[in-house]
């Protein structure tokens, strides 16, 4: 829980009282490995703040291809943030890498909060502009690049990553069979 008020007091000032509130409002979770936080075509039902573990947001492409564009680890807020803040089913899928723990939200929950704390809109904005423009730096590299190019970047970007997650999903998140994911990490080494 500390973990979680330490984060969002970057975003901006909260008394005590409203630390409270928000603790209050917080419920543990944990999702088993392959499970899904959420789900394409349903509500999400959860903001969720990861406490330990591994998520990743995919979708599938007009294939069928199930494509991995992103990765979330610990003391980072995940959600499908549009649509929980819509209540409009979501497109893609939040899915869990590793066994994971973390403090969810509800939508009720999220909007006491909201309608409660004074300037929690602006926090909660500033909490989101953070989340987006990491997400648009993390995001899979452009397939122009070569493999071995975006396998770098993935380990500049994601350094406690590449133990923890499959070479298959590295794989998926790079464009790259993981034929070729073999044969860039054997020719770096």
């Amino acid at each position: 829980m500390e973990k979680l008020i330490e984060y969002i007091l970057h975003f901006g000032n909260l008394n005590q009282q409203q630390i409270d509130f928000i603790k209050s409002k917080a419920t543990e979770l944990e999702l088993k490995k392959d499970d899904y936080f959420s789900e394409a075509g349903k509500i999400p039902k959860y903001i969720g703040f990861v406490l330990e573990g591994v998520f990743r947001f995919c979708y599938y492409n007009n294939k069928g291809e199930e494509i991995t564009y992103y990765f979330i680890s610990e003391n980072s807020f995940v959600s499908d943030q549009q649509k929980f803040d819509a209540q409009a089913a979501a497109t893609d899928y939040i899915q869990a890498v590793t066994d994971c723990k973390m403090l969810v939200f509800s939508k009720k929950d999220w909007d006491e909060i909201l309608n409660t704390i004074l300037d929690w809109d602006k926090i909660a904005a500033k909490i989101t502009h953070k989340c987006l423009t990491e997400a648009m730096d993390r995001r899979s590299p452009l397939v122009s690049e070569d493999g071995t190019t975006r396998y770098l970047s993935f380990l500049e970007k994601y350094p406690m990553l590449i133990n923890r997650v499959p070479l298959s999903l590295v794989a998926s998140y790079l464009g790259v069979t993981q034929q070729s994911l073999s044969r860039i990490r054997k020719n770096i080494r």
